[in-house]
């Protein structure tokens, strides 16, 4: 067995808005294992700024990994901790190689059959008429859930923007979320959180900053607008500071980016307590090129779950690798008549 690296730079169609700033590239590296005349492929992506292993070693660690790949998926994760998105590389590329299919690592409905899984259409930020212009199309596209990244421009200018979908279309019709990405300081969250409530928003994403958990707690407990954590997980890596955490904070959901948190094994630990708890969660990628994207829908669609689901990301890129997930009326699903287009690497 042997394994090798590869370095993609995304480009983004049009540059992104977030409260941490404005996305132009992603970062990405597809780790590759040989063994007998096959091969199988995984996405190891970060997010600046943000990822646990967002650190300088980092390519010297996929240099590691590639050349102590015999020590298998098991062991790799364990040394892997500090690096919860090569965890999350490794494990995929073994699913690869291991399958019949190297894209396949999950075979079910959806990869067989266009089985498809219900998305939120992601509103990204910017100045008013291009976030109405942007939820306009989703509408229009068959969206019946959207989600707004909200946090960098006047909140009174986004809550207008939320009103105005509401004067049109009830929460029966569109379910709205929002995703404030830590913008919110803890003297005025929960002010702003009953405000959004006003608009029959279903939740709000992280409204705060991370590790404060006393403060995020007490938000939790007296916010009219149900909370979802989703960096708060970020760098969690033990079980029992998981189920720690969330019995402390005690979320109405978490949100799960498996680039983020240690892979598939990472997130069904976080799937296991939540739903101990009475927690509830959904998965979002994290950015990922359609590889990764790939992997993280099958893996979804396994796990039966029906709320809408973070996965519309495949089509932000200029570069991205051509492949059969297809994005239509507010579904992801395999169009069985695309195929792979994996010559990048």
């Amino acid at each position: 067995m042997k394994a090798h690296y590869k370095k993609h730079l995304l480009n983004f169609k049009r540059p992104s808005g977030t409260s941490r700033g404005v996305l132009t590239q992603k970062e990405t590296w597809y780790i590759i294992i040989e063994k007998e005349g096959k091969i199988g492929v995984g996405e190891c992506g970060i997010l600046r700024g943000l990822s646990y292993d967002d650190r300088s070693d980092y390519e010297n660690k996929l240099q590691w990994v590639c050349e102590n790949i015999s020590l298998g998926k098991e062991k790799l994760w364990e040394e892997l901790k500090e690096f919860p998105s090569i965890q999350f590389g490794v494990e995929m590329a073994f699913l690869s190689l291991g399958s019949e299919n190297m894209f396949e690592l999950f075979p079910s409905d959806f990869t067989r059959k266009e089985a498809k899984i219900p998305i939120n259409g992601l509103i990204w930020m910017g100045d008013i008429p291009y976030m109405k212009q942007q939820i306009k199309e989703k509408i229009e596209a068959g969206f019946t859930c959207v989600k707004m990244k909200i946090g960098a421009i006047n909140f009174d200018q986004e809550l207008a923007v939320i009103g105005a979908i509401r004067e049109q279309y009830s929460a029966d019709e569109i379910e709205i979320r929002v995703d404030a990405n830590e913008s919110f300081d803890y003297t005025i969250a929960l002010d702003r959180l009953i405000q959004l409530s006003e608009k029959q928003i279903h939740s709000i994403e992280q409204p705060s900053k991370k590790n404060n958990t006393d403060s995020m707690s007490r938000l939790c407990k007296l916010s009219p607008l149900d909370i979802a954590l989703d960096e708060e997980l970020i760098g969690v890596v033990n079980y029992q500071d998981k189920e720690n955490l969330l019995r402390k904070i005690a979320p109405k959901y978490i949100i799960l980016k498996p680039s983020l948190i240690g892979g598939f094994r990472g997130a069904e630990e976080w799937i296991e307590i939540a739903e101990k708890l009475a927690i509830g969660w959904w998965i979002t990628s994290a950015l990922e090129s359609n590889i990764g994207l790939n992997a993280i829908a099958q893996w979804t669609f396994s796990l039966n779950t029906k709320m809408p689901q973070g996965l519309g990301t495949g089509s932000l890129y200029t570069n991205n690798i051509e492949s059969p997930l297809t994005v239509g009326k507010g579904f992801l699903y395999y169009d069985l008549k695309k195929s792979w287009d994996f010559r990048l690497v």
